[in-house]
């Protein structure tokens, strides 16, 4: 293990672009960063609106977005109108969030994500590619980024001492706000413990990829390891793929290589270690 984190302490030296032929590592992690500030309003200002909205029968669903910087959930009602807005500073601190329980109709921007979710959702109910899992459910994340619309599908878990990575996937949609595309960007759940029975607390975590579109780290992946972060204390992670490995580490810095880059890097710094240890020895 500690091999290991002598490796990624190498690497996170060196700029990205210079680990990344593929140049996209910025990409996916500021995807996967903007997933991140969906799923952490949505996650903060459902239990606000719970709190305080007491007709659980009439709400119809929720989504949040960034409003001119300002992460906002929406809540909506049955018949389709807005029954709640939860607005959040830069910290994500329910203490400080401000909570609108009058009922309106959508914004422009909230309507397109509205029906993009709807879409989304409609698609899920009909489509056997969708997998729920026991003691899991299925989160709807709209995304509208650069004027494209898309619609992530994570899975949570309601059992304790375990991070989901997986069983999830992406939709898009055409200008018409239709569903054009599902694909599953795992092949399979992977569920890693926090705390493991044989070796505790555990300080990182690996998967592999396997689909041949999805080799590099997803932006479901950064998202979920933001998210979980403050429960695992991992200051890095990794998923490894026949074209791709990928380092993620807790400060949301992100280096994508070549497999047969990384594998020729990590034997050359062991081989190199080991030539070391023999000197030393030897000097004694």
């Amino acid at each position: 293990m500690n091999q290991i984190l002598t490796i990624l302490a190498v690497l996170f030296t060196f700029p990205v672009t210079a680990q990344n032929p593929e140049k996209f590592s910025k990409e996916i992690n500021e995807e996967g960063i903007a997933l991140y500030h969906s799923e952490m309003t949505s996650w903060n200002g459902t239990d606000i609106f719970i709190e305080n909205y007491k007709n659980r029968e009439n709400i119809g669903g929720y989504f949040s977005y960034l409003d001119e910087g300002i992460p906002k959930c929406i809540f909506f009602s049955k018949s389709q109108k807005v029954i709640g807005t939860i607005s959040f500073p830069a910290n994500y601190n329910p203490k400080d969030a401000q909570i609108d329980l009058s009922e309106r109709d959508f914004t422009p921007h909230e309507t397109e994500y509205f029906t993009i979710r709807q879409n989304a959702l409609k698609r899920m109910q009909n489509d056997s590619i969708f997998k729920i899992y026991k003691d899991t459910n299925l989160n709807i994340v709209p995304l509208i980024r650069n004027k494209v619309k898309k619609v992530y599908v994570l899975t949570a878990t309601s059992a304790g001492n375990a991070v989901i990575f997986g069983n999830d996937y992406l939709i898009t949609f055409d200008n018409e706000n239709q569903v054009k595309n599902v694909e599953k960007l795992h092949n399979s759940m992977i569920v890693q413990k926090i705390n493991d029975e044989k070796i505790g607390h555990t300080i990182s975590g690996m998967h592999s990829h396997v689909i041949d579109k999805w080799q590099a780290i997803t932006p479901t992946d950064i998202c979920t390891l933001m998210l979980y972060q403050k429960f695992t204390g991992w200051e890095s992670y990794t998923t490894i793929s026949k074209k791709f490995v990928s380092i993620w580490n807790s400060d949301n810095n992100l280096v994508i290589m070549k497999t047969e880059d990384f594998k020729g890097m990590t034997e050359k710094m062991l081989k190199n270690k080991k030539g070391k240890s023999k000197t030393e020895k030897e000097e004694e």
